[in-house]
């Protein structure tokens, strides 16, 4: 069976922003702390795996997803990134494509999004997946040989291993998302039930659906102020519903892939050379992108 590395690259490109110092700047003066850390992160993970089938997703804009026409307030927490940020951000991609991955961005999907549509079109390809992310939601996707990795931390979750990770099953990570919301991205869930809760809920109805089929038996569940909650979910059902919505990954749109499309390409070094230079990169990342090159 063929793995398709599937890269969720935002959190790498936010964590290098705020990790290094923006005193790496370009010959213009502008930061480039977020690209070299970036950069640097997927030359590593080249270098320890070799991937064969690999492809990078980007989030577009904060304000445009499908998700903000359901819930306006979707992500409204958020602060736009600086110029100084987004000018990187298109840095970033193009040292993925010049690196011979296959790079993808939506301003109506978001990375989930992308990474949902992918795995689901190579699956049947018979590929398993390995989910380069530290964002939780992504385990929903997650089938019996796939593999959710936390690089940054260096942790990698079986499917079997999610519920001691993140409290619910992989196929419940919706349910969880949906009844005690995502404060990360601005989704409501149930007012007054919180992680807790649902876990507890979840563990006697099994999911959301269920649930909502058995609303009235949520009172004789063994948990603390249970007519309560149940009061609660029955009040806030059209907001539960709507959070499920926003906590679902698509796995249906169209993107151009395919077994082709994925498969990792001759590195560029006549572009990376080029774009080291602007970037004013020094001799360490260089070595390191030509050794990737040689061994390519």
């Amino acid at each position: 069976m063929r793995t398709l590395y599937l890269i969720d690259a935002s959190i790498y490109v936010f964590r290098a922003y705020f990790t290094l110092p923006d005193s790496m700047q370009d010959k213009q003066g502008w930061p480039v702390n977020a690209v070299y850390g970036y950069a640097t992160f997927l030359c590593q993970l080249i270098e320890r795996v070799n991937p064969a089938y690999i492809a990078v997703a980007f989030d577009g804009s904060l304000r445009s997803s499908f998700r903000n026409k359901i819930y306006s307030a979707y992500k409204a927490n958020r602060d736009e990134a600086p110029d100084e940020l987004k000018r990187q951000f298109k840095r970033c991609q193009q040292i993925t494509e010049a690196m011979g991955i296959r790079c993808y961005k939506s301003n109506q999907y978001e990375a989930d999004d992308i990474i949902g549509c992918l795995s689901y079109q190579l699956r049947k390809s018979d590929f398993k997946m390995v989910y380069v992310t530290s964002d939780k939601d992504i385990a929903q996707l997650m089938k019996s040989r796939d593999v959710f990795w936390d690089y940054a931390k260096d942790k990698k979750y079986k499917v079997a291993d999610v519920k001691q990770a993140f409290g619910v099953k992989a196929n419940q990570m919706i349910d969880l998302l949906a009844l005690a919301g995502d404060s990360a991205d601005n989704i409501p869930g149930v007012p007054g039930v919180g992680k807790k809760t649902a876990i507890a809920l979840l563990e006697n109805f099994s999911s959301f659906r269920k649930l909502y089929e058995n609303i009235d038996s949520v009172c004789d569940v063994k948990m603390r102020g249970a007519a309560r909650v149940q009061s609660l979910l029955i009040e806030h059902e059209e907001q539960a519903r709507i959070s499920y919505q926003l906590a679902t990954i698509v796995c249906n749109a169209k993107f151009d892939s395919g077994v082709r499309k994925l498969k990792r390409q001759q590195i560029d070094g006549k572009k990376l050379k080029g774009l080291c230079t602007r970037l004013n990169f020094g001799e360490r990342l260089r070595r390191r992108f030509e050794a990737l090159e040689i061994n390519c």
